[in-house]
């Protein structure tokens, strides 16, 4: 059995949908000084959910566009996976892909989302940052893997993921929220927010965020409601209340949700603030 990590180290749990951002965020703290995430793992993304035997990974739960419809993907600090003989298991299966003399150690799977009070239970100090990005466009980007699942389907994924983590979101300790599109709008004042929020020294570099990063999806959303496509045209109908509520314009995706106060004692997702 390996080591445990030390009184000075924390580690960093990013998570989010797939197609959310969570590898560009991931990748941009722990290119920090400070941090270090997974490498060379040999997993896609080097997600740390694929190099361990704890938790069943989101492919177990039904895979992209659908594990958070899985009742089984929220975990808690009451599962009785949750002990300290998993907490020595997941350090000992992640921490050969670490640089383990940095302080923040990052790690970071979608389900990580819907995981933050199981993963707080084996690593009490840890940190979590999770970003939310517009359910219209995860949708149309998760497509390329789900061609047979229907966007209502992949709707009712992002609003069960999103939900369950609002409902947890009391109960972490160390939550930060970012919102892909404030990532693309404004990439220096949303990163140095992060940085603030993990105490990091300095700047998390903002040159690698891509602003256009959105519009590919933006374009083929509007063509497909100006066409009627009736898929589009009721998903439209049907959610555009549901993603009012988080902050997200049904019909406009260039609109950037507004911005709530996000920190550990008043944090809220885009749109309950």
């Amino acid at each position: 059995m390996g080591g445990t990590i030390s009184d000075d180290q924390r580690l960093v749990f990013v998570g989010g949908l797939h197609r959310s951002g969570t590898s560009l965020l991931a990748r941009l703290i722990a290119a920090h000084p400070d941090a270090s995430g997974l490498r060379n793992t040999g997993a896609p993304e080097d997600e740390g959910q694929h190099i361990q035997h704890v938790y069943p990974t989101a492919e177990q739960r039904g895979g992209v566009g659908r594990f958070a419809l899985n009742q089984r993907s929220h975990l808690t600090d009451e599962s009785p996976l949750a002990s300290g003989a998993a907490a020595q298991e997941l350090w000992d299966s992640w921490s050969p892909f670490w640089d383990t003399k940095a302080t923040y150690l990052v790690e970071k799977s979608p389900p990580n989302l819907v995981m933050g009070r199981f993963l707080q239970s084996l690593f009490p100090t840890s940190s979590f940052v999770f970003i939310v990005r517009h359910p219209v466009t995860v949708s149309l980007a998760t497509r390329k893997w789900r061609r047979r699942t229907s966007l209502s389907r992949l709707f009712d994924n992002w609003f069960a993921a999103h939900d369950l983590a609002r409902s947890d979101l009391a109960k972490l300790k160390n939550v930060h929220l970012v919102s892909y599109e404030w990532l693309l709008a404004e990439p220096e004042q949303t990163l140095s927010e992060v940085a603030k929020f993990l105490q990091l020294s300095g700047e998390l570099d903002a040159s690698q965020v891509n602003a256009e990063g959105s519009v590919r999806y933006e374009r083929e959303w509007q063509e497909l409601l100006d066409e009627g496509n009736r898929g589009a045209r009721r998903a439209q109908r049907s959610y555009a209340d549901r993603a009012a509520d988080y902050g997200y314009d049904g019909v406009d995706l260039r609109v950037v949700p507004r911005r709530p106060l996000l920190d550990s004692s008043g944090v809220s997702l885009p749109g309950t603030g």
